[in-house]
């Protein structure tokens, strides 16, 4: 039988911590004369009292080391769990979300993704608004982790590629995993700060750069504004953006490694050469069309598809204009991009840029097949050649992912939702993207005026896709619980 006990204490350790960073927004209310900080308070001690409440219920599973059932049942039980608390401030503040609205504002927000149902983002309690960037924060960091520990730990969607091809490298600079963890959540620290400082330098208000720091870092793309971005009206703060929602983008792995010496990596890395030449192609692409079929300067141009590639393809969902007005071409490029994503091990989403980097190899060997019968071509990835159950694994995954999107997209259609509104909807919920094509759920609109049946089915996909599919259905299988 499943021994839940290691599994409770676990998700038990990270709600304590989940109600503690409930005391900031709390302290921000209370300084700012606002009732609301009693909410932030009141939800803080309820979640304590549970977290306390797993901690001790399940005794000394402290010292028990989580075998693979129990690490899938963790993470994904951590989720949902951590969501649902961090959607109290949402139900019982001010603005009075219903529970569904509550919940997906806050999956949304641990996931990355960045989609929303709130509006009037101006007028919002500055505690409301604090807590929204701090969920991203922590999501962002968590997924990190997951990426890089857990995910490969479970094999994946072939991540147990990533985890021979990076683990290695990395012990032999930093041979525990605690070493591993405190030294990606220091680079993510400076990255955050170094952020929220350029921000502050470039006219934000140190409010705004906190936040916006904390969500560009995390690639989450929660604002402080709905006209997002687009707000400050600013090149310089876009092209800031632009640069952390890159860095947030890329194996947060070849920074440790960079940091101890080995700058090389960087480039060389497969996935970082292949993430940034499709950033490359899809805005240089977009920004001369935009250029040849308007009136704007090449330089605006090529700065708003810049910036719009860049958004979409780490899943980041900031909006400088509403490039879903931009026209059908630069449309069918986005929804292309949806599902892209950025580097294993950061804090984007969608499929991962190195499984269609294995996809590409593997794809070159049944070409050199086709005209060499007797030819031996390996597909590979960083020169390393990629096992087969390894391909397997990924155009598995490729499957489960298309599937996925397939079966969300017709649940949105079933309940009334139109054919732009359905697939984009639910192509940027797997992927984590966050806005999603047209005019309701666009760059110009929100999630608010959707069927909470809609919006209970979307934070289902959210929390599919920041796990990678596997890690949430394998629990729903009746084999998982078998002994």
């Amino acid at each position: 039988m499943l021994d839940l006990r290691p599994v409770f204490f676990n998700v038990g350790l990270l709600l304590a911590a989940l109600s503690l960073a409930m005391l900031v927004p709390a302290l921000l209310e209370l300084a700012d004369g606002q009732d609301d900080w009693l909410v932030f308070l009141l939800s803080a001690l309820l979640t304590l009292f549970f977290a306390v409440s797993m901690i001790l219920a399940t005794g000394m599973a402290a010292e028990k080391s989580l075998r693979v059932r129990q690490a899938f049942l963790m993470t994904t039980l951590s989720w949902v769990l951590l969501a649902a608390f961090a959607a109290l401030p949402f139900a019982f503040s001010r603005v009075a979300l219903s529970p569904v609205d509550a919940y997906f504002e806050a999956m949304s927000g641990l996931t990355t993704t960045g989609a929303t149902v709130l509006s009037g983002l101006e007028t919002m309690p500055r505690g409301l608004l604090l807590w929204r960037a701090m969920l991203q924060w922590f999501g962002g960091v968590g997924i990190i982790v997951v990426g890089l520990a857990i995910l490969p730990f479970l094999q994946v969607g072939g991540m147990q590629l990533f985890r021979a091809e990076s683990s290695e490298k990395l012990e032999k600079v930093l041979p525990r995993a605690a070493q591993v963890a405190s030294a990606t959540m220091t680079i993510y620290l400076v990255f955050t700060l170094s952020c929220i400082a350029a921000y502050w330098a470039a006219g934000m208000s140190f409010f705004d750069a906190v936040c916006h720091g904390m969500t560009t870092v995390a690639t989450g793309g929660y604002a402080n504004y709905d006209a997002s971005i687009g707000a400050f009206r600013s090149p310089l703060i876009e092209y800031i953006c632009i640069l952390f929602m890159i860095l947030g983008g890329i194996t947060f792995s070849l920074y440790i490694l960079a940091a101890r010496g080995r700058v090389s990596v960087l480039w060389r890395d497969t996935q970082v050469r292949m993430f940034l030449t499709l950033i490359a192609l899809a805005a240089l692409t977009i920004g001369f069309w935009r250029y040849s079929t308007s009136d704007l300067g090449l330089h605006d141009a090529l700065r708003d598809s810049l910036f719009s590639t860049v958004s979409v393809i780490t899943s980041s969902g900031y909006a400088s204009e509403d490039f879903g007005a931009w026209g059908g071409f630069p449309m069918i490029v986005f929804f292309i991009l949806l599902f892209v994503g950025g580097c294993t091990g950061s804090t984007s989403g969608g499929v991962k840029v190195f499984r269609f980097a294995i996809l590409f190899s593997t794809m070159r060997r049944q070409l050199f097949h086709l005209t060499h019968p007797h030819g031996v071509y390996t597909a590979t990835f960083n020169g390393v050649p990629v096992p087969p159950n390894v391909v397997a694994a990924v155009l598995g995954f490729f499957f489960l992912y298309g599937l996925t999107v397939f079966a969300v997209a017709c649940g949105l259609g079933l309940m009334g939702l139109d054919f732009v509104t359905a697939v984009s909807g639910a192509a940027s919920a797997v992927g984590n993207v966050g806005p999603g094509l047209g005019e309701r759920i666009g760059p110009a609109g929100n999630f608010g005026d959707l069927p909470d049946g809609a919006k209970a089915l979307l934070s289902f996909a959210m929390l599919l896709g920041r796990l990678e599919l596997f890690t949430v259905l394998v629990i729903l299988t009746p084999e998982f619980w078998r002994a």
